[in-house]
This record gives C-alpha cells, sequence and structure tokens, in this order.
C-alpha cells in the first residue's frame, strides 16, 4: 500500500513593500517608449468615426509629421541648427476622453521610429528632470527627433512653467514636439478648453504649435468615475497566493512604502509583476499620498497590470469609488483623481475575473 504524497503548501505570495529597486539613468531613458497598452497601435489600427471628420483628419495630418521626421537628418552649424527649429513641428491633440489621442501620439512615435522618440507622460517627464537634473534632462532628450508627451498637465504651476521651459529648450534644438492633454471632466466634450489653457501656460511657444482637434464620444463607454470591484480578503488572498507573479500588500502598509521610493522608480517596482493584490483599501485622505497612489495606478495599467482589491473593515472602508476625499475630486488635482478611479476600476475589473479560475 502506497502513502500519496501529501499536497505541497502554495508559495506566499511576493510583497510590493519588500522591494527597493534601484533604477539607473540609462534605465529611465530606455523607458521612454509607448506603453505596453499601446505597444502594438500604429495610424493603420486606429479607426476614424466617420461622424467626426475630425479625426481622419487628425490621423493624416499625423501621417504627414511623420513622413517629415522619419527622413535622414543633417548636421551643421548656427545656421542650420537655427533652421531646423524653426521647422521642428509642434503639434498638440486636443479633445475629450477616449477619443484615441493616445493611440495616435504612440502611433506617431512608433511611425517615426521608438529609437528615435522619446515617448512619455508629463508625470514621468517631470519625475525624469527630478532624478537626472534639468540641464542633463534637456541634453538626453534633445538627442531624439521627436518628443511626445501624453496627458500634459495644467494643474501644477511649478510643475507646467518648468515643462515649458523644457519644451522651449527641446524645440530651440530643433526637436519635434507632440502633446495631448484632457479636459476636465465636468468639461467632456468642450477640448478647446484643454486647448486654450494649453496654449496660455506655454505662451512662450503657443505659436510654434498646431492644434489638431479630435472630435467624438468615448469609445469605450466608460463612465467618468468607475466603481472598482472588490473581493473579500479572502477571496483576494486566494487568487495571489501560489500564483507566479502576484504581490499581497496592505493599503497602508503600501502607501507607506511608497513615500520611500521616488515616483521614477515606480515603474521598476512592478519588475515581474502580473497581479497585484491590496487589502484594507480605504479612503485616502491626505493629498500627497494620494498622488503618489495614482502614480502607481498609471504605471499599473501602463504595464496591463490586474489588481485584486477587499475593502477595509473600519471607518472609511470603501469598495473603491469613495477611495479619494470630495474635496480632491473638486479640487485642482481632480483629473488625476478620476483619471485613476477610472483606470482602477478597469483593473480591478480584469483582477474579479480571474477569481475562481485556478
Amino acid at each position: 500500500m502506497t502513502t500519496a504524497d501529501p499536497v505541497a503548501p502554495r508559495a506566499r505570495p511576493d510583497s510590493l513593500t519588500a522591494r527597493h529597486p534601484r533604477v539607473p539613468a540609462s534605465r529611465l531613458l530606455a523607458e521612454l517608449v509607448p506603453p505596453r497598452h499601446f505597444a502594438r497601435e500604429s495610424f493603420d489600427t486606429y479607426e476614424p468615426d466617420g461622424a467626426h471628420p475630425s479625426q481622419r483628419e487628425a490621423l493624416d495630418r499625423l501621417r504627414e509629421v511623420a513622413g517629415a521626421l522619419s527622413g535622414p537628418t543633417r548636421s551643421g552649424g548656427a545656421w542650420w541648427r537655427r533652421r531646423a527649429a524653426a521647422q521642428a513641428p509642434a503639434v498638440y491633440l486636443d479633445g475629450g476622453f477616449g477619443v484615441g489621442k493616445t493611440h495616435l501620439l504612440a502611433s506617431l512615435a512608433h511611425a517615426v521610429g521608438t529609437e528615435r522618440t522619446s515617448y512619455g507622460t508629463f508625470v514621468e517627464l517631470t519625475h525624469l528632470v527630478g532624478a537626472l537634473g534639468f540641464a542633463a534632462t534637456v541634453d538626453a532628450l534633445a538627442a531624439k527627433r521627436l518628443v511626445c508627451i501624453d496627458e500634459f498637465e495644467l494643474d501644477d504651476p511649478g510643475d507646467t512653467v518648468m515643462m515649458s521651459r523644457l519644451l522651449r529648450e527641446l524645440t530651440d534644438r530643433g526637436v519635434a514636439i507632440a502633446a495631448t492633454s484632457n479636459t476636465l471632466p465636468e468639461s467632456l466634450g468642450e477640448g478647446r478648453f484643454a486647448a486654450e489653457d494649453f496654449l496660455r501656460e506655454i505662451q512662450a511657444l503657443a505659436a510654434r504649435f498646431e492644434v489638431l482637434r479630435i472630435d467624438g464620444e468615448d469609445h469605450r463607454h466608460r463612465a467618468v468615475t468607475t466603481h472598482a470591484a472588490t473581493l473579500s480578503a479572502q477571496d483576494v488572498r486566494a487568487v495571489v497566493t501560489g500564483r507566479p507573479g502576484a504581490t499581497l500588500d496592505d493599503l497602508d502598509a503600501l502607501l507607506e512604502h511608497l513615500a520611500t521610493v521616488h515616483p521614477s522608480r515606480y515603474g521598476a517596482l512592478l519588475d515581474g509583476i502580473d497581479l497585484v493584490g491590496i487589502t484594507g483599501v480605504h479612503q485616502v485622505t491626505a493629498q500627497d499620498v494620494a498622488l503618489r497612489l495614482v502614480v502607481l495606478v498609471d504605471r499599473l495599467y501602463d504595464r496591463d497590470v490586474p489588481v485584486v482589491l477587499a475593502a477595509g473593515s473600519g471607518a472609511g472602508a470603501t469598495d473603491g469609488a469613495d477611495l479619494f476625499t470630495p474635496d480632491m475630486l473638486a479640487g485642482g488635482y481632480r483629473k488625476k483623481y478620476y483619471r485613476a478611479l477610472s483606470r482602477l476600476g478597469a483593473l480591478a475589473g480584469e483582477g474579479a475575473a480571474l477569481v475562481g479560475r485556478d
């Protein structure tokens, strides 16, 4: 008679709080490419809505820009550099949520060539300046033909002034610029206000920018605020335990850890991670803490990493809909918070679908 082998215990999940990534400057620069979410997109995969001709017009114009930038570069003296700077395209994609601005921006980067393009969100580029210093960042980005800036933020005066200066330095060196931004949630469908704000904030450069208006409906038919699917703590632990590439953390411990990691390293914090479990979810009341959480959600979304969430049991516990306070959702950073809620909702939906599959 033989005795069956005992079932091996499932490996305890990893924890983000146990990670302390060290990121060299070369990696920060190498990661300035279109996110995984848009890695395979191109002009050919963008499908303009016939009801909104501006989508086709923007597509056609960006094809022209890509063609102009894809040719060989020339080197020369000061006269040639001034001529190149004057001719470098600068375009701003203006429109509401879900009309394909990021798709088109990533397509432009792919068409010009990722080796000749630096692509990052506004937040990623401000963090790059913080990590490398302003002069080193300018020198590194000036080596490219095109710099793409997604989600240009207009809510932080200091960062906006710094980014305006960065754009001026780059355009003076002949680097082409392409940028996007979103309207605030209460102004959906009124992208012209975002364009006016953008041009006002970069007034020294406004004459160089060509605004490409992109009208249309949100193709994802996504609510501005998405309720993140939440599970029981038991279900969250069950789905992450024994799953390769999964992590499990308590929200308070994770938020405390994020304060010790420079936001430019949040991407590295997720290296090799395919699923993130978070328990004890509750409303975040401190703005600096909330903004760090927003950056983490952005990096999770860029990498298509699903999350599984379990609400806490004490005061302030939430299903995700009330993750940020009403004052935050009405304040100057509200666009960031609405974006994070929407993205977290999408990632939590993917994570909840994993429950019961094992």
